[in-house]
């Protein structure tokens, strides 16, 4: 499992714009570098971020080979009622890595 870093606020008032940062260390490869016995390495990305705010898609990002490692993803979002926010991360290989984060509402 890759290690998710996310910063977001624990609370918010509603209607209320709220900044989400999320980060995950994977160990990216783009298909194209040679190995150390000059073979290629299997491309190993991550492809696809999505969040979902309850049942609600508020963001999602389809990535290419040309992401960073560690790909750092910030957008925001309008804090309408208590929910849990889902950050999933998809990859080659079989990658797929969910993290929960709960938002309380106030107002």
């Amino acid at each position: 499992m890759a290690r998710a870093l996310i910063t977001m606020p624990k609370t918010a008032r509603k209607g209320e714009i709220i900044d989400i940062r999320a980060l995950i260390a994977h160990p990216m490869e783009t298909g194209y570098r040679p190995g150390a016995d000059g073979r290629i390495l299997p491309r190993n990305i991550i492809v696809h971020f999505s969040c979902r705010y309850g049942d609600i898609e508020v963001f999602s990002a389809d990535l290419y080979p040309a992401i960073a490692a560690n790909p750092y993803i910030a957008f925001h979002t309008v804090a309408t009622e208590s929910a849990v926010l889902s950050f999933r991360w998809e990859g080659d290989n079989g990658f797929d890595q969910t993290e929960r984060m709960e938002l309380t509402v106030n107002g």
